[in-house]
């Protein structure tokens, strides 16, 4: 029986999170920044579930910050192509698996395509099989006036607090301190920047986040006339989550690898690895047998645990901090 094997690229295959990284580049005070907004993405797609926001939507907010600091799509080419971390094994097990899987192998990610083209690239993996975030930076006007506001909206954003998402996951839990900022943001997010040129950045790119990975695994469950129940995806953040609950809900195989709460909330297996060894592994059970052959197995694999209620609590934990060793403390706690 066919069977199709897709993965989110940063976590699961490189170390990188390239978004942070170019912001802390060319941005000053650029890796705060990022922070403070990747967190704010967790609360508009995880707390108050604004509506036509998807989890991963930090990499199109950040674009008029990148353009007001010189950015261009060759920097962003060239930047990508220089700093790919790759985690190991990664692309000897993705070779071994589009062997396996008659080439129904598939990147979806939320990075921005420069990224995902360099490390196709690199590893030799046909972009073809791959989704990500398209932009064209280059094609956007940036008035002086707003090149100068917008660097005034960087240090202002960059020195508030980062902000604490209650247990409860409701606004009102929020504290009043984190309520205003949160506030402050909705102001620049959606009214103060929307109103310059710049703006309509944020109408043009639509990065592959949220629901938009779960059109992804859609669009290749019809490409490769493989059922939904017969796919399997690994995944690590929030951006995961909608593919991971698509998947599963069809009879899938969601795996969180190295994942923070969000992924580890939403898989049935989680692996905590510094290789890719035992996706490999879990991807030729399930190419065997599908989910129930995993399920039955995984147990007897060291770094592989079967989630259930009783244990994704403690795992979730473990995972997130896990995570942080392997891609660095700044770029494991995003979310």
């Amino acid at each position: 029986m066919p069977r199709t094997f897709v993965s989110d690229c940063e976590g699961p295959i490189t170390k990188n999170d390239n978004a942070f990284e170019i912001a802390a580049r060319y941005v000053p005070n650029g890796g705060s920044l990022f922070s403070i907004v990747s967190k704010y993405d967790d609360v508009l797609a995880d707390v108050i579930k604004k509506p036509g926001y998807n989890a991963g939507n930090t990499l199109e907010l950040m674009l008029p910050f990148l353009k007001a600091s010189d950015v261009t799509n060759q920097k962003m080419k060239d930047f990508s192509g220089e700093k790919i971390l790759i985690i190991p094994k990664a692309d000897e097990s993705l070779r071994n698996i589009r062997s396996s899987y008659n080439n129904r192998a598939f990147i979806v990610s939320t990075s921005y395509e420069q990224y995902i083209n360099a490390l196709c690239n690199l590893i030799g993996f046909p972009v073809e099989n791959t989704y990500s975030t398209k932009v064209n930076i280059d094609k956007y006007a940036m008035t002086a006036d707003e090149k100068i506001e917008l660097d005034g909206l960087v240090k202002e954003i960059a020195s508030m607090p980062m902000m604490n998402i209650p247990k409860s996951n409701v606004f009102s839990d929020f504290s009043e301190e984190d309520k205003r900022n949160i506030q402050r943001l909705d102001e620049i997010f959606w009214k103060e920047i929307p109103s310059m040129s710049i703006g309509r950045v944020l109408d043009d790119v639509k990065p592959v986040g949220g629901h938009e990975k779960a059109n992804a695994v859609h669009d290749i469950s019809k490409k490769t006339k493989v059922p939904l129940s017969d796919i399997i995806y690994v995944g690590d953040s929030i951006t995961d989550v909608k593919a991971f609950d698509l998947v599963r809900e069809s009879g899938g195989l969601a795996v969180s690898f190295n994942g923070n709460k969000y992924a580890v909330d939403a898989a049935d297996v989680g692996i905590m690895s510094g290789d890719t060894l035992p996706v490999e592994e879990i991807a030729y059970l399930f190419k065997s047998g599908g989910k129930a052959e995993v399920i039955n197995y995984a147990p007897r694999i060291k770094t592989v645990t079967v989630l259930t209620n009783e244990n994704r609590e403690s795992f979730a934990q473990e995972s997130s901090k896990f995570r942080k060793n392997v891609r660095t403390e700044e770029i494991g706690r995003l979310g």
